[in-house]
Order: C-alpha cells, then structure tokens, then sequence
C-alpha cells in the first residue's frame, strides 16, 4: 500500500502543478472558466491548486500538511466535478477530475490512518 500511496501523491504533485500553472498563463483555461461561468476564479483555482501540490510536497517532512493538502485538493476537484456536471460536460470531459478527486481522498485516508494513533 505506501507503494500506491507514493505513487498517488507523486501523481496528484506532478498533475497540480502543471494544471495549476496553467490556469495562471494558458489562454485556453482563460477560455474554459469563461465556459464555466467561473472567470474571476481562475487565479484563485490555479493557485490553490499549485499551494495544493506544494502541500503535499512539504508533507514529506511535515506530515500533517498531505492531511490540508489533500483535503483541499479533493475538495477543489469534488467542486470541479460539479462545474463539469452543471456545464453538461461528458463523463469523458469530467474523469479527469473525478479521478483526481478520489485520488486525494485516497492519500487523505492514507495518511490519516498513518497518523491515527493506535
């Protein structure tokens, strides 16, 4: 199991940062939250999401950050999930963000039950 909890988290960095960063300079997710509805969000999205990831980094020597880190980021994909849901997105449209969201509920249980005393 850490195997896949490592892999989870090295993942959910790796893709936050990237999809983090380009909600601050891509013209294309300028486009996209403008389909959203949700434009003046975009800068906001794209930051938590890098803090987010940054999060999980800094949990390698302070482990209670992969707790608020991934609980945000689930939390910004379950959003996510719903704007793709409202929008009439495909479900192909919506995996991405669906998949993300149960992977950080995943590192979440993980390293609560990590952290559980007991």
């Amino acid at each position: 199991m850490e195997i896949a909890y490592q892999a989870c988290k090295a993942l959910s960095i790796a893709l936050f940062l990237y999809y983090g960063l380009q909600c601050l300079v891509s013209d294309a997710m300028v486009a996209e939250f403008e389909r959203f509805g949700l434009a003046r969000f975009r800068r906001l999205t794209g930051g938590l999401e890098v803090l987010g990831a940054l999060g999980l980094v800094v949990g390698y020597l302070l482990p209670a950050f992969v707790l608020l880190a991934s609980a945000g980021l689930a939390l910004l994909m379950f959003l996510g999930v719903l704007t793709r849901i409202r929008v009439r997105d495909t479900l192909l449209e919506t995996l991405p963000a669906a998949i993300l969201l149960l992977v950080n509920v995943y590192i979440f249980v993980y390293a609560f039950r990590v952290a559980a005393p007991g």
